[in-house]
């Protein structure tokens, strides 16, 4: 998921390659993160070093690794989430294995249960993020809902990711799909058009540079108060102020979530299957799922993982996010896709 400033985990590497038996590589989008000694007490009890490798934002990565599926890059892949998981089945991305732990993740996560190709790892909310202070300064209530969104008050205000290429612009797209149905969200996309959305290539674009409300935003000049980002933003950027707020000086339009799962799977092809067997047991594992929200800004899968107070206080998980059957979003996503392109960016 791409909700977080965290710098990366470690990663190392013993020189043996992605081939060699104590190296074990995860290919993921560019916000994996994890505490040092998190990765570094899996490293000594299980014998593996792990090498990292970044590949853009989801909706690349995903991509790149199913183009690359007959001599893939590492083991695991870590990243593909609910809007994309039937094209990288569909495609033969991963091989089956039931990663220890799966009997404790909770059961509204789980999926392809009957093959168990794909881990659960963790959950987050697709969602319009404002700045606070614009609002404040200019005396305008802040959106509540897809509804308010194509009112003439916020025209210019927003800025949201390619559906092409982005999970969380894919993801605010499946919201629209699931809140308007088939006859109703391409109706709502040109009126939202018409109403000044902006659209960029990445998650990181749009946060760290387009939006006015972030500290990468604010250092950029960021002129658009309103983004697509995530439920769990706002904690973001308590933990990385120095000093730390009271409040976050962001905040979430409740009635523009779509939930979203992202899930990790060992690779066809993976040169060193064992290991990657054993980084997707730690993925599972309670400290791992404990350290998670602080590193990637996500909330964990796992039954009875600890969530920190700052989660609860400023970044709570929607009280009732748009969802989609996965079958629906497998027989649709494409065309949806293709036609949304069509609409907003020609």
């Amino acid at each position: 998921m791409v909700g977080t400033l965290a710098a990366c985990g470690s990663s190392s590497d013993d020189g043996s390659g992605t081939g060699g038996s104590k190296t074990v590589t995860l290919v993921s989008h560019d916000s994996w993160a994890v505490s040092k000694d998190v990765i570094a007490a899996f490293e000594k009890s299980s014998g593996y070093k792990v090498k990292v490798l970044e590949d853009g934002d989801a909706g690349q990565a995903v991509n790149k690794a199913i183009l690359t599926k007959d001599n893939p890059q590492g083991d695991v892949f870590f990243g593909v989430d609910n809007t994309l998981l039937s094209r990288a089945l569909d495609n033969g991305l991963f091989q089956p294995y039931e990663a220890k732990g799966s009997d404790l993740v909770l059961p509204e996560y789980r999926a392809d249960q009957d093959k168990h190709r794909v881990t659960p790892v963790d959950t987050g909310d697709i969602c319009v993020n404002y700045d606070k202070a614009y609002f404040d300064q200019h005396g305008l209530t802040p959106p509540k809902s897809f509804d308010d969104l194509v009112k003439p008050e916020y025209k210019d205000l927003l800025v949201t990711e390619n559906a092409g290429s982005s999970s969380p612009g894919l993801g605010f797209l499946l919201g629209t799909a699931a809140k308007y149905g088939d006859g109703g969200w391409e109706g709502y996309w040109k009126k939202l058009k018409s109403n000044g959305v902006k659209v960029v290539d990445s998650w990181e674009q749009a946060y760290n540079e387009e939006f006015s409300g972030s500290a990468g935003g604010k250092k950029a000049k960021g002129d658009r108060p309103l983004v697509v980002s995530y439920a769990s933003s706002p904690p973001v950027e308590v933990v990385y102020a120095d000093p730390q707020p009271d409040t976050a000086p962001t905040g979430v339009a409740d009635g523009t979530c779509f939930q979203q799962v992202e899930y990790a799977g060992l690779l066809s092809n993976a040169k060193n299957p064992e290991g990657g067997k054993a980084l997707l047991d730690f993925l599972l594992s309670k400290p791992f799922q404990d350290d998670m929200p602080l590193n990637m800004f996500v909330y964990p899968v796992r039954e009875g993982a600890q969530v920190p107070e700052v989660f609860s206080k400023f970044g709570p998980q929607a009280k009732d996010p748009q969802t989609l059957d996965p079958a629906k979003i497998a027989d649709n996503r494409d065309q949806w896709v293709k036609s949304w392109t069509s609409l907003v960016l020609k």
